[in-house]
């Protein structure tokens, strides 16, 4: 038993792996999130549920309700955080979690995860004066301050990066489709 480690049940965790290895399929997960734009750059997301753990439309005991808008200078009424902003805030998210669960699984305990994102983008882009200007980030950059295990820090972080889903899902192209419907 090795109780929890970072705030992870690390039987559990256990215990899922090895589910997950005997019964593949529940490994597989979608979710979802709705949307909808309510005036100028101000739009609302709500997650609800999802599939996964060979359940579907597993019901969360709460919505989650996400606003976006702009910054004045971007014509805004900045009643959120945009979305590219979101972005780095699912980044560090995704990367902390990724670290903090590995690390669990290892024994390594973790005091503190501090991350600091920064990301260039050139509204070029954005609005159509320049094509060969990307319409998002042209970089990304990620510090993280880590107190473990001195000589674990770097492998963490490495893992972090190795294991994050949302890491992945910037750092690689993924097929996106997008289709209109009449209301």
């Amino acid at each position: 038993m090795a109780g929890k480690i970072n705030g992870v049940d690390v039987d559990r965790l256990v215990e899922t792996i090895q589910a997950i290895q005997e019964t593949p399929a529940i490994a597989d997960f979608q979710f979802r999130a709705q949307n909808k734009w309510l005036d100028g750059g101000h739009n609302r997301s709500t997650i609800t549920d999802f599939d996964g753990g060979g359940s579907r439309n597993n019901q969360r005991p709460t919505t989650f309700v996400f606003d976006a808008d702009e910054p004045p200078v971007l014509l805004g009424m900045d009643q959120a955080a945009n979305p590219v902003e979101f972005v780095l805030h699912a980044l560090a998210a995704c990367l902390t979690t990724s670290l903090v669960y590995h690390a669990a699984a290892r024994g390594i305990e973790v005091q503190r995860v501090e991350t600091k994102l920064e990301g260039d983008l050139n509204l070029h882009g954005f609005l159509g004066i320049d094509d060969d200007v990307r319409n998002g980030y042209e970089e990304i950059r990620v510090a993280m301050t880590v107190e473990a295990q001195e000589d674990q820090i770097e492998e963490l972080v490495e893992l972090a990066q190795r294991r994050s889903p949302v890491f992945d899902i910037v750092t690689n192209p993924v097929p996106v489709r997008v289709w209109a419907t009449q209301a």
